[in-house]
Parts: C-alpha cells; structure tokens; sequence
C-alpha cells in the first residue's frame, strides 16, 4: 500500500481511500464511484478493525464475503484494494491509540464504550498507508464522518474526507452490512427508523422545529414497531452538541435494536 501510494503520488496523480469493512452493498459502490470522480487512483480498504469492536459486541460474526467484495471493487473500476491482516495492523505489543475526544461523546460513543478510539486508530493507520488526498465515507455512521473529519484537521493529514448521503433500499430502510443478520420479520419492522424520520422531516418541512415533537415522531414508529430504542437525539449538525428547538442546521439521529440488531439512522433538518 506505502509502495503503491509514493508511486501515485511520484508520478503527480491523486489518490482517494474508501476505507470499508466489506460485505460491501449498494452504499459503498456509491462511495467508490464517488472517489472516481475525485481521483486518478481508487484504493478501497477492507478491514474488519477489532479495535472497534467491543467484548460483547459481533467481531466474529460480522459478515463477510472478500471474493463477492472483490469481485464489486473491480466491476466498480477500483485500482487497488487494500485487505491487510489484523496481526500487520496491530502487531505483537502495540500501544498507540488515537482518540477524537469531544465528538466522540454521547450517541454511540457513550453506548459503545473504545468504539471511536477504535475507528480513530485504524483510520489514522489507513490515512498513513495510503496517504490519499481524499477519502471518502458514508453519512449514515454521521458520528463518525464528523470524527474522522477531526481528526485529519487536527493531526494535519492533509485528508479531504468527504460525506456521502445514505443509500436506501427501495422501501426506506438504510443499507448496511448488518441488514444480514435480520429475519424477514425483522427486515419489515426495522423500516420504522427510517418511517420515523421521514416524519420528522415531514413535521420539519411544516414548520415543527420542537425537539421534543421531533424526537416523539421517530419514537412513536419505534414503539408501533416494537423496537427497543437505545437513542432518538436532535444534534447540530457540525458539533453534535444535543439540541431542543431545530433553529439552525441540524440531524436527527437514531439507535435501535430490531431483536438482537442494532441498526442506527440518520436524517438532516434544515
């Protein structure tokens, strides 16, 4: 990847990253095609980071599939994909950790105690790797694009990251990897964290800007649903900082455990 990347950058090209953990869908081809237009040379990263990951979390199950994930990365015109083993990521008696501290709070970052000292960590590496002038993530883990964002201002790793919009399957629901683990029931009943934003943004449009009303919509699909809320929060839009009227630009954000899943959801306001 150093070898591939000083190459790149000899010969005056621009390099941009998609850093994944595979089981790549619809939504990461939507980055990749992204990073082709932004790029001369695509490097997409897969990487399933056990930093990340806490002790009851799923690091062995978490799907994958590198052959079909290959095989997308090349019909998507990808020039390179970095697959490292964790053993090179973090050797025998690693000890450096990154931390992104505030945007790191609340939301998942309280819910998933180490989880963004994780993400912060593995992509501090990846950006030292392959040292792309952009890189490229999705706005459903809107968290952690803001984090990542941080982090390559404040280290000055010269990153453009980019945010991409969430990709939706056709009734709503956001794609992600771990749509796999839900029964068709589940699959069903897990729309409702995207019907309740809708909502949201529907009330928003009519002039609802009430924390509490907003919040309460996507609540109320959550209970019609039966899902088990872990969060509903309105939040500014750059610092996350928690907010009860919509008065500037601003994100709804959701967790919700659908059975043992927990899938998480976003939308914008304003």
């Amino acid at each position: 990847m150093s070898s591939l990347s000083e190459a790149t950058r000899r010969a005056g090209r621009r390099l941009a990253l998609v850093p994944t953990m595979g089981f790549l869908h619809a939504g990461h081809l939507s980055l990749m095609a992204e990073a082709r237009s932004r790029a001369d040379v695509v490097v997409v990263s897969i990487f399933v980071n056990p930093s990340q990951f806490g002790p009851a979390e799923d690091l062995s199950r978490y799907p994958r599939d590198l052959a079909g994930d290959l095989a997308k990365c090349a019909a998507a015109g990808v020039d390179a994909v970095f697959h490292p083993a964790p053993e090179e990521m973090y050797p025998a008696g690693h000890q450096t950790f990154v931390e992104v501290t505030e945007l790191s709070r609340g939301l998942c970052g309280d819910r998933r105690p180490g989880h963004f000292r994780g993400v912060a960590t593995v992509v501090t590496q990846l950006f030292a790797l392959a040292r792309p002038h952009v890189a490229v993530f999705g706005e459903k883990d809107y968290q952690q694009l803001l984090a990542v964002r941080r982090l390559s201002r404040d280290l000055h790793l010269g990153v453009e990251v980019v945010g991409m919009p969430i990709v939706r399957e056709a009734d709503g629901l956001a794609m992600s990897s771990r749509n796999a683990y839900l029964a068709p029931q589940e699959r069903v009943r897990a729309l409702a964290l995207s019907r309740g934003l809708e909502g949201a943004q529907d009330a928003f449009q009519r002039g609802v800007t009430d924390g509490h009303t907003l919040r309460e919509r996507v609540r109320a699909e959550l209970r019609r649903s039966e899902l088990r809320e872990d969060y509903v929060e309105l939040v500014d839009a750059e610092t996350l900082h928690a907010l009860e009227c919509a008065d500037r630009p601003a994100r709804l954000l959701v967790a919700a455990f659908v059975g043992s899943t927990r899938l998480i959801d976003n939308a914008p306001l304003g």
